[in-house]
């Protein structure tokens, strides 16, 4: 199956190769981008080119779908978006995403992320996106509610990260049937 290409006003969201390692690197290194994301910090460049063969072993296992994130007028990732813990038989698939520090506050994340539901609710033929987002993520939270999502509860001590266990939201934005 050829990795889907999608294009916003202002993004192209595309397959995530060898080269994008350096700007993974820089995005999943950096102590801000990684506060509330639920995994531990890069130490080196293995560490993102690893990433970069684990999204494409969930594409081809159909088990996930990761777009790297760039600007129109520019060859570098700024992040990434996509779909984990796909369920195609209960057609339910989770969101995660992180963008660069210096692309926060521009509303990049928000066009990144509508575009993967879109194609996610119309290509994939999801009925339930879920998304677990850290309390303290207030951003993030914000901007789930923003598009659509809606907070279903809490789960107590759900990720762990730098050895300590944090809370989580949880949302889901459902198709209309």
């Amino acid at each position: 199956m050829k990795f889907p290409v999608l294009e916003t006003d202002r993004l192209v969201l595309r397959e995530i190769t060898e080269e994008d390692a350096e700007d993974l690197f820089i995005n999943f290194s950096n102590t801000e981008v990684m506060k509330h994301y639920g995994s531990e910090l890069f130490e080196n460049i293995e560490e993102a080119r690893g990433l970069v063969h684990s999204f494409k072993a969930g594409f081809i296992e159909n088990k996930g779908i990761r777009w790297g994130i760039q600007l129109k007028n520019k060859k570098s990732l700024i992040g990434t978006v996509g779909f984990h813990a796909v369920s195609p038989k209960h057609r339910r698939a989770e969101i995660g995403y992180e963008l660069n520090q210096g692309y926060w506050g521009q509303g990049l994340a928000k066009e990144a992320i509508r575009m993967a539901i879109e194609y996610g609710l119309k290509e994939m033929g999801l009925v339930r996106i879920g998304a677990v987002v850290f309390l303290e993520n207030k951003n993030s939270n914000e901007l789930l509610l923003k598009l659509g999502f809606q907070k279903e509860g809490v789960l107590r001590s759900y990720m762990i990260q730098d050895g300590f266990s944090y809370d989580t939201n949880v949302y889901s934005l459902v198709a209309d049937n």
